[in-house]
């Protein structure tokens, strides 16, 4: 059963390295992070579960030991998902970006606890999908915990990645509703449609959340939200 998950955007640009001179832009949201990592912590699970979008290549299973790099950001920066098992075959896929900065979240804030995997979830993946795919994970383990990598639009200015559409606060203002309030109903009810039109990478990982979290009783809490690049980020904890 899920008892705690973090919702944290994934930006390369999260980390310092990447993001050079502009670091200090964010550091609001990784402070967020970390203390969204600090609730997954204290739900003490058997299996932390590292999800995010990921393109047609990178989808499905990524084993603990799984390597990624952000050498594709201009860095040479390497991180790892979790540790794994003494005799396991060494992981043959390298982590999507995404599940990238997951990583290297987790290796800021020290993670000393659960076994970690993670899942790349296809940005286009329908909602009934993910629906399915989250109450999959869910029964991994007696206590399973959720960090789902995510951004919202890449429309909210005109210097954003997509430009201006002026749809892009109303579904960014809908999507942090939701993750805010736990509200699984909110969450399913996002068009995907729409979510792709406007560049919102989360939208799958979000509905994996939401079916994972079915029947969990969980509430949330909003840490954070902003759109500093005019890209819509949030930080969210469920207990």
């Amino acid at each position: 059963m899920l008892v705690a998950a973090a919702v944290c955007p994934c930006p390369p640009l999260l980390v310092p390295e990447v993001a050079a001179g502009a670091g200090p832009e964010l550091d609001a949201a990784r402070n967020a992070c970390l203390d969204a990592l600090g609730v997954l912590a204290a739900a003490k699970p058997d299996l932390l579960i590292v999800a995010g979008p990921a393109g047609p290549d990178e989808r499905g299973p990524f084993p603990a030991g799984s390597d990624g790099s952000f050498e594709g950001f201009g860095v040479g920066l390497t991180v790892r998902l979790g540790e794994a098992s003494t005799g396991s075959p060494a992981p043959e896929r390298p982590l999507p970006a995404s599940l990238a900065v997951g990583a290297w979240l987790l290796e800021l804030a020290r993670w000393s606890g659960a076994p970690v995997e993670g899942l790349g979830v296809e940005e286009q993946l329908a909602a009934d999908s993910c629906l399915r795919s989250g109450a999959g994970l869910a029964v991994r383990a007696e206590r399973v915990a959720l960090l789902v990598m995510g951004d919202g639009s890449a429309c909210r200015t005109v210097k954003a990645p997509g430009y201006l559409d002026e749809r892009a606060a109303d579904f960014d203002a809908a999507a942090v509703r939701a993750l805010g309030s736990a509200d699984l109903a909110a969450l399913s009810a996002l068009d995907a449609s729409l979510a792709y039109e406007l560049k919102a990478a989360g939208r799958a990982p979000w509905q994996v959340l939401a079916g994972a979290a079915r029947g969990a009783g969980l509430g949330g809490q909003l840490l954070y939200e902003g759109a500093p690049y005019g890209v819509g980020y949030a930080v969210a904890a469920w207990s």
